[in-house]
Parts: structure tokens; C-alpha cells; sequence
């Protein structure tokens, strides 16, 4: 049976053209609205299966108006829209689409957030057939340990379980230090192309003249310097999962060209005529909030609804304050082990001030302080920890009231910001100024509840 599909688009030709192309590839087009008044008529009369909805219509209300009422009756639906700017986003962001594609685009463009949405709401509504003949035995997940309890993490978990065995692409979201490129590595062991390569690419470290090459390759002679053939990460990847650590920090012509192999699921090396077919399960990861950087013009639309097919966020260790007894003592365990130390304890002081400290490095700082008390340790007990910043020393001015080192830091960024004109990176911006990366800084500023309306 085919699909239903009704438009809501207020510009005839627009919406014609695209009933066209619908209807010639398979689908059924069950009207055209230009209003939300006729969008109302036509959904209760034919039922839709999907719906896809312009922002801008006739009339007063908007199509965000009517999302919200297609979200009620459990109709799913894509945005098709010209409409980019951030107060948009954050509203289309907060009725939960299935996909937002940006005019004017390509049929096959189309097609794609088509079928993506389509996976993404079968697996939301457990429809899909999830055949995990692939998934290791329990010995082999051994290998990668999520340590905790805590009920974000369970959720987390359970999300994983249904994604890993299928095709789909994850966006994994999460603080610095919060495990992300581990997750990856979780998700791999647990689908069927476990036996093949994971490649992890750390997006921010790849220098942007060479950004093309390092992820398609290149041919001998392809420029100067390029005396033997390379093979791209992406090549290297066929067969498996390749995971893009830091995704946020892609230039955008690099985004261009990301989004194109994405696509067509093939590549050319750099200097090459020959067309390389892939078969690669993409996870990526970023700690920048990426619908603000899109708002900005500094992700693409199309590549972040490409992405974050199914996104899974990571909660902080601020969040897990339940978990940092068991992490303190697995890291123990590890570091004694690695250092020939007989270190098996950690005192109750010890533990109190694990769990007074707010963890702005979340698992990643846990770990490297374990690693060094270990080796600082002159007993078989860790009996205190060395954590510098638990203790907030700074008064407000005239005031007696304590600073907490969250609100400190809160107050000096903002300060930065002003100073900056609230220009975050480039020349002059509050990156610059306070000598941090860009992606730090909006980390922190994710972190600290730091919102445009600020500065």
C-alpha cells in the first residue's frame, strides 16, 4: 500500500512541482493545503501518513502552529523550508520533526530525508525488524565496560541496544570527558559490522587544507607533495563504521563535500576519476550545540538532519554523582594494576570529596586524577584527593555572598562576551580572548546555560 503524503506549501507552483516528483517515485499525494484551515480539512479527511509543511502559509498561523497539532494526533512530518534563521530553528527544533530540508533542494535530496525519517520513525515506534544474529556474545562485550547506574545512563543504554545492530546513523551529544568516543566504540562491537574497522577521525584535528584528502584520499601527483596514492579514512572504514569525533569543528566547504558522500555513498580520491562505492555506518559526535551553529551559518542544515538520524545524549558526571564511588574504584583497580601498586581503598573522606566536586571534566578529569593520586599514593589507601577548585574563595565586591566557581566562571564569560560584542570566535572573539578553542567555549557556555539573549 502506498504511502499518503500531504502538502501543506502556500506557493502553488512549488507545491505542484514537488506532488510531481512524489507521485512519479511511488508515493501518493493526497492534497495540497495552503493554509492550516485546509490542512485541517485534508487531514481528517484522508488521514495522511506523512506530512510535509512549509512554515510560512496563508492565513495567521504558521506550519509550526500546525506541527504542533500533528504532533497530538501522531502524524509524522518534515519541514520544507526557506526559513533559517535562529528563532525558527529553536520553535521547528521543539515540535520534534522528522526532518527539516532547506529550499531550494535536489529531488534525491528529498528522497533521502525521506527514507531517513521514515527509518527514524519505525525505530522510535519499535517497527522494525532488528535482527541482531550480529550482535557479540556477553564474553565479547566485556571488552567495553559502561560503568553506572545511574537512570540516564540506563535510558542511554537501552537507546544503544535498539540502534547498534541496524544501519542507522547516531549522533552522539555529550560535555568533553563524557565518554562519547567510547559510546562509539560500544555501538560498533554491538552491530553486525563488529568484525570489520572502526576509524576515528578527530574532526578538530585535521588541517583544512587536507581535510579532502585525509577523509577521501588521494592519487600519486593529485598536488604537490603527494608522491604515493592514499588511502582516505573513509576507505578505510568500508565495510564498517566510521566514527567523526568533533563533527561541529568541519569548515563548511568541507561539510559540502561530507554531506555528498553521505548521499551517493561514494567516493573519488582526491585527483582521481575512478568511483568508489561504500558501505560505512557513520557516528559522529560533537559537544557544540549544532541547531545554534546552524542558526549561525556555521553547520548545514542538511548535514545535521543527515547526522542526528538518532541522537543519544550523554549526561554529565555533575549528573551521575551516584556513579562516581563505582568509576573511582574501577579506575583504581585499572591505574593499580597498570603501576604494580597495591592500592585497593579509598577512604570516606576521600569519596566526600569526589562527590562535592562539580566535575567540569567530567569522566575524563575522574580518571586522570585516579591515575595520579595512584601514583602520589605512599600507602595501600588513597586517603585524601588533590581537587584545587572544590572550594569557592571569591567574595562579590561589597557583598558577603560566595561565589560558587560555576557562577565565577559564569560571570567572567559573560564578561568576555561583552567585551567581544558577543562575537564567540575569529579575530577578536571571546575564544581568543580568554585563549580556549571556540568548541571549549561553547561547551562551557552549553554547560553554564549561557544563551544568545545574554550579550
Amino acid at each position: 500500500m502506498k504511502e499518503k503524503i500531504l502538502i501543506v506549501e502556500d506557493e502553488f507552483i512549488v507545491a505542484n512541482d514537488l506532488k510531481m516528483i512524489l507521485v512519479k517515485s511511488g508515493y501518493e499525494v493526497c492534497g495540497i493545503a495552503a493554509s492550516v484551515e485546509e490542512a485541517r480539512i485534508l487531514i481528517d479527511a484522508q488521514k495522511p501518513n506523512w506530512v510535509l509543511l512549509d512554515i510560512i502559509l496563508k492565513g495567521d498561523l504558521t506550519g509550526i502552529d500546525l506541527a504542533w497539532e500533528l504532533e497530538t494526533k501522531k502524524i509524522p512530518f518534515l519541514y520544507i523550508s526557506a526559513n533559517t534563521n535562529h528563532s525558527i530553528l529553536n520553535a521547528v527544533k521543539e515540535t520534534q520533526p522528522y526532518g527539516f530540508l532547506v529550499k531550494p533542494f535536489r529531488e534525491r535530496d528529498l528522497f533521502v530525508m525521506l527514507d531517513i525519517a521514515r527509518y527514524k520513525y519505525s525505530v522510535e515506534n519499535g517497527n522494525l525488524n532488528n535482527d541482531i544474529s550480529g550482535k557479540p556474545s556477553s564474553k565479547e562485550n566485556k571488552k567495553i565496560e559502561i560503568i553506572g547506574k545511574n537512570k540516564k545512563l540506563l535510558d542511554l543504554m537501552q537507546k544503544i541496544e535498539i540502534v547498534a545492530p541496524t544501519e542507522t546513523s547516531v549522533m552522539i551529544l555529550g560535555e568533553s570527558g563524557t565518554g562519547k568516543e567510547k559510546i562509539a566504540r560500544l555501538i560498533h562491537s554491538l552491530s553486525p559490522k563488529k568484525a570489520k574497522p572502526l576509524v576515528v577521525v578527530n574532526c578538530a584535528a585535521l588541517p583544512e587544507s587536507l581535510i579532502e584528502s585525509e577523509l577521501f584520499g588521494h592519487e600519486k601527483g593529485a598536488f604537490t607533495g603527494a608522491d604515493t596514492v592514499r588511502i582516505g579514512k573513509f576507505e578505510q572504514a568500508n565495510g564498517g563504521t566510521i566514527f567523526l569525533d568533533e563533527i561541529g569543528e568541519l569548515p563548511l566547504d568541507s561539510q559540502v563535500k561530507l554531506l555528498r558522500v553521505l548521499q551517493e555513498k561514494e567516493i573519488e580520491r582526491l585527483g582521481g576519476e575512478k568511483t568508489i562505492k561504500l558501505d560505512v555506518r557513520v557516528i559522529a559526535a560533537t559537544n557544540r550545540c549544532l541547531p545554534s551553529e546552524v542558526a549561525e551559518g556555521r553547520f548545514r542544515l542538511d548535514l545535521y538532519y543527515r547526522l542526528n538520524v538518532f541522537p543519544l545524549e550523554l549526561p554529565t558526571l555533575k549528573e551521575r554523582k551516584e556513579d562516581i564511588e563505582d568509576l573511582a574504584y574501577y579506575f583504581l583497580h585499572k591505574y593499580a594494576e597498570k603501576a604494580k601498586r597495591n592500592i585497593r581503598i579509598i577512604s570516606d573522606h576521600a569519596l566526600r570529596q569526589l562527590q562535592q566536586y562539580d566535575w567540569p571534566g567530567n569522566i575524563r578529569e575522574l580518571e586522570h586524577l585516579i591515575e595520579r593520586s595512584v601514583l602520589l599514593a605512599t600507602g595501600n589507601e588513597i586517603t585524601a584527593f588533590d581537587i584545587s577548585n572544590d572550594i569557592p574563595s571569591i567574595k562579590k565586591e561589597n557583598d558577603n555572598e560566595i561565589l560558587s566557581m560555576a557562577d565565577m566562571e559564569k560571570e567572567h564569560i559573560l564578561n568576555v562576551l561583552k567585551a567581544a560584542n558577543g562575537k564567540v570566535f575569529g579575530p577578536g572573539g571571546a575564544a581568543e580572548m580568554l585563549k580556549i578553542s571556540p568548541s571549549t567555549l561553547y561547551s562551557k557556555m552549553k554547560k553554564l546555560n549561557i544563551k544568545q539573549g545574554y550579550f
